[in-house]
């Protein structure tokens, strides 16, 4: 068969027009405590629940107190959102490639009564090329495949400020070893943050 279902699914993920029709669902939830109302569609990642990597990153992110955060591949919007709601102090963009994630990320600011946050669409950072920033925050497209998990991680330095973080959450049995070695070649330090449920998160400071 030329395109198994998972294919046909994970493609959408990371396309600018999804080819899927929308079918549109609503997720209601709680992260660090705090509820959570989420509008979700097909053709979006994890439509149906807050998938475990998110709310982990979530559940472990850290933040700073003030200044600009960027949620890289942002989906529907739930880490940015979280991040924003956490944080008023903090101005949050959130960017992905694809137009209905934008879409509902926007219409999801607003659902939840988020002030600090607005979204853009585009590739990676082409949408925040004249902005600096004092963490960044990914779940990334791992479907993509690994070249564009390791742009966003190689190409983060020069979007962030001195002692900026960029955090991020992956499978563990997914790049494993490798991905923590190209933070490293790109940062000069890794940490794992948290592991948990199959998965770990990654942290690395701009020095």
């Amino acid at each position: 068969m030329p395109n198994s279902n998972k294919d046909s699914q994970t493609e959408h993920y990371f396309a600018p027009k999804p080819k899927s029709k929308p079918k549109f669902g609503i997720i209601q939830t709680r992260l660090r405590g705090i509820p959570f109302k989420f509008l979700t569609a097909s053709g979006v990642f994890s439509k149906k629940r807050v998938d475990l990597g998110t709310k982990l990153l979530i559940k472990v992110m850290v933040l700073p107190e003030t200044g600009h955060v960027l949620d890289m591949g942002c989906g529907y919007g739930a880490v940015g959102i979280a991040a924003a709601k956490l944080n008023p102090n903090l101005h949050v963009v959130m960017v992905d490639i694809n137009e209905r994630a934008v879409r509902l990320a926007r219409q999801n600011i607003r659902l939840n009564g988020i002030y600090n946050a607005e979204v853009r669409k585009g590739h990676l950072y082409q949408p925040v090329e004249n902005t600096l920033f004092n963490c960044i925050l990914s779940n990334p497209p791992v479907s993509a495949g690994l070249a564009t998990v390791k742009a966003i991680i190689t190409e983060a330095p020069k979007h962030m400020v001195e002692r900026a973080t960029l955090q991020m959450v992956l499978k563990s049995k997914i790049g494993g070893k490798r991905i923590q070695k190209i933070f490293e070649e790109a940062f000069g330090n890794c940490t794992i943050l948290a592991r948990e449920s199959g998965y770990r998160v990654l942290m690395a400071e701009k020095k």
